[in-house]
């Protein structure tokens, strides 16, 4: 009994580590055993095995604590971190959760979409990306952030552009997200390399506290603005978002719903580690950043990007600038600078992979059955496929934020926040892009129920195994718009963790 209680304490010792190992061992596995089919098993159960032991994390520190990882047994700041606290155990779970849960839509949507003899391909540059994704989150070293950011990054290419086999524009899609990757990749590392010029470390938690009297240094400045940039780059700030709609538009099914779901998440995460814990949250504010470029990009995403997605006839493009809108919300949280506004970023972070995974599922489902995106060509869709248009309904509600949904939720928190800070006009702002949200989704449903189908076109309802995953995402949103202790509890435990309790008077 004490040597089963021994091998399971060291076990629970090992955890930190497990999320990355697990689907970085398994990637090449998939290509060297191959077969689509154990490709699939093997990257389901990597991703599975990620998503309950970051879920075991996230229980672990919820109370305010903090896990530190040595890799190698090498002790920090000398050796490789893994520092989990709240806020990258929340993150993790996002991305876990997402990951696995793409998976069965997966099996089924790239069989139309990417040939055979590339799904082992597929299967593997996923776990690639996955692995990079969790890795950026929870890694305690800044370069090892650039090392994960760049696997994810060269995986997601291929993954878009294994999208040439339904539309050649994937590729160009693919090339122009690598041009605009490799210029933020090299923003943010030259930051880094600024950062270890003039502290000698890399670990993160060493470098907050080494960078803490070196605020009036012009070098540490510079790092700064160039790690913000790349990041900005990474996360599709408005006006640099320029790669994102064709990306998540012609990527197939699957890849558009993972990455719209966690890749613009773990992106925000590392800026809102590295402006609030690595930069102390009085450099941040006092570097004029939040007022003069988070929240007036905020708010013009909000509008912009909202207002384009309001003209698009392709319903992936239509979520993909939608996509850069609610990014807009996110970065408006953080340029509260508060714990209820940072608090309104991480909650929105989970309620909006939530949200925007079941539509570009059910548009998934829709382009399986009918090979089109085009909006013109769903009419009476609702009628014939009445769960996936259904699904689309429920998750363009939430997506405009009505009551009893997950998106209701986080702007509910933002308006708390700007009230907090007396901002009624910020309220009315985020109220009225919400009511422009109504007018693109509408269109949809307004051809969906609204117009009738083509003569003699009939159109089947998509197969289960696309309706249960969609259908767990919606009502995962109508389920987390109801019951918000996990995801309150866990997004204010994250913005303490990042900005610290004593932040909220000092941004008021």
């Amino acid at each position: 009994m004490l040597e089963i209680q021994a091998i399971l304490s060291g076990f629970k010792g090992q955890l930190p580590i497990l999320p990355v190992v697990i689907p970085l061992i398994v990637a090449p596995l998939v290509v060297f055993i191959g077969g689509a089919r154990i490709a699939w098993w093997l990257a389901f159960l990597a991703s599975a095995a990620s998503l309950v032991i970051s879920y075991a994390l996230l229980l672990q520190v919820l109370d305010g604590s903090v896990i530190s990882y040595a890799i190698g047994g090498w002790a920090p700041p000398w050796g490789i971190e893994y520092r989990i606290d709240a806020a990258n155990a929340f993150v993790l779970l996002i991305i876990s959760a997402i990951g696995t849960i793409v998976l069965p839509y997966a099996k089924t949507s790239i069989a139309r979409e990417i040939r055979a003899s590339a799904h082992t391909l597929f299967y593997a540059a996923y776990l690639l990306c996955f692995t990079g994704m969790l890795g950026v989150v929870i890694t305690g070293d800044a370069f090892n952030v650039f090392v994960f950011l760049e696997i994810s990054s060269l995986s997601t290419y291929v993954l878009i552009a294994l999208g040439a086999e339904r539309d050649k524009r994937a590729l160009t899609a693919s090339f122009n997200y690598l041009i605009m990757g490799t210029i933020g990749a090299t923003f943010f590392v030259i930051g880094i390399g600024l950062l270890y010029m003039m502290t000698g470390t890399l670990n993160l938690a060493d470098l907050a506290v080494r960078l803490e009297p070196l605020s009036d240094n012009r070098t540490v400045q510079a790092a700064f603005a160039f790690i913000v940039v790349g990041m900005g780059l990474k996360i599709a700030i408005y006006p640099l978002h320029l790669w994102l709609p064709n990306a998540y538009t012609y990527a197939p099914s699957a890849v558009s719903v993972f990455l719209a779901a966690t890749s613009t998440k773990m992106a925000i995460y590392v800026l809102v580690r590295f402006m609030f814990s690595v930069f102390s949250p009085g450099f941040t504010e006092s570097s004029g950043t939040l007022t003069l470029i988070i929240l007036p990009f905020a708010v013009i995403a909000m509008f912009a990007a909202s207002i384009i997605a309001v003209f698009q006839s392709d319903l992936k493009k239509t979520l993909a600038y939608s996509s850069v809108a609610q990014i807009g919300y996110m970065l408006l949280g953080i340029g509260y600078f508060s714990n209820t506004g940072l608090s309104a970023t991480m909650i929105h972070l989970f309620n909006h992979a939530v949200t925007k995974a079941a539509l570009f599922m059910a548009v998934g489902a829709i382009i399986y059955q009918t090979s089109t995106s085009f909006i013109p060509k769903m009419a009476g869709l609702g009628k014939q496929m009445p769960w996936t248009s259904g699904a689309f309904v429920v998750g363009g509600l939430s997506l405009i934020g009505i009551p009893g949904t997950a998106g209701f939720i986080s702007k509910w928190v933002l308006i708390t926040g700007a009230l907090e800070k007396g901002w009624w006009w910020m309220v009315l702002l985020i109220v009225a892009s919400s009511l422009i949200a109504i007018i693109y989704i509408w269109q949809v449903v307004e051809v969906l129920y609204l117009k009738d189908a083509e003569k003699d076109v009939v159109v089947k309802e998509a197969p289960l195994s696309l309706l249960i995953p969609t259908w767990a995402m919606v009502l995962a949103s109508i389920y987390f718009g109801l019951d918000t202790e996990l995801t309150l509890s866990s997004a204010r435990a994250a913005a303490d963790a990042l900005i610290g309790p004593a932040s909220q008077a000092a941004g008021q």
